[in-house]
């Protein structure tokens, strides 16, 4: 019964859906409205600016870190803590709070990289960091990103231990499974990324400040 209780608790912090609260909080205004219609850090960069982008980035992080967290708050050691992680991927992507149509999982998914093995996120935000720098594009560093840290996480135990110790492979079909997914979610983002309009950043080799 514990168990289900916090798998709950952990769905229902990944359904707050903090891109549209903050929106409507601060800025009165509904992002799924403007844009490209998505809750998540990308286009409330867009559409609401950096400070609030920001602060939607770390709300979503923060969901998935502290889902995983939840078995170790509350002294539960017969469960692997990534499922909790998981439960609040799902809350994220379809969240009660906002009739169950919610973002890429993302973010959230770095939260939950982040409670699970600090290191191991720090090296993944360097991953998506340099490839945001080589394509300029969020979308495709995204992807590009998720397949990086899937196979990392078989590689890295064997050649670079003091990043990711232990073999854990709940952990690569997890981000194996959040990779697919992934894919799936930005299936419009690959669209316009073969036709040439995706949305760029501001920064990077091939910026939209650069064309």
């Amino acid at each position: 019964m514990k168990i289900i209780i916090l798998m709950l608790t952990a769905y229902l912090l990944g359904s707050i859906p903090s891109g549209v609260w903050v929106g409507k909080l601060f800025y009165k205004k509904d992002i799924r409205e403007f844009g490209s219609g998505n809750m998540g850090t990308t286009n409330t960069f867009r559409v609401l600016g950096k400070t609030a982008g920001i602060l939607v980035f770390v709300l979503d992080v923060l969901k998935g870190t502290l889902a995983t967290c939840l078995p170790a708050l509350f002294h539960l050691t017969s469960i692997n803590p990534l499922w909790f992680g998981i439960c609040a991927i799902l809350g994220h992507t379809f969240p009660i709070f906002a009739a169950f149509k919610g973002g890429k999982a993302v973010a959230t998914s770095g939260g939950m990289l982040l409670g699970y093995s600090p290191i191991f996120f720090l090296y993944s935000i360097i991953v998506f960091v340099i490839g945001l720098f080589f394509t300029s594009m969020v979308s495709l560093t995204s992807m590009i990103a998720a397949v990086i840290i899937t196979i990392s996480t078989i590689l890295l135990p064997i050649v670079a231990p003091a990043i990711l110790p232990k073999q854990n492979w709940l952990l690569t079909f997890i981000t194996l499974g959040i990779t697919l997914f992934i894919f799936y979610r930005h299936r419009e983002n690959i669209k316009r990324i073969k036709e040439g309009t995706e949305s760029r950043v501001p920064f990077g080799l091939n910026s939209s400040r650069k064309k």
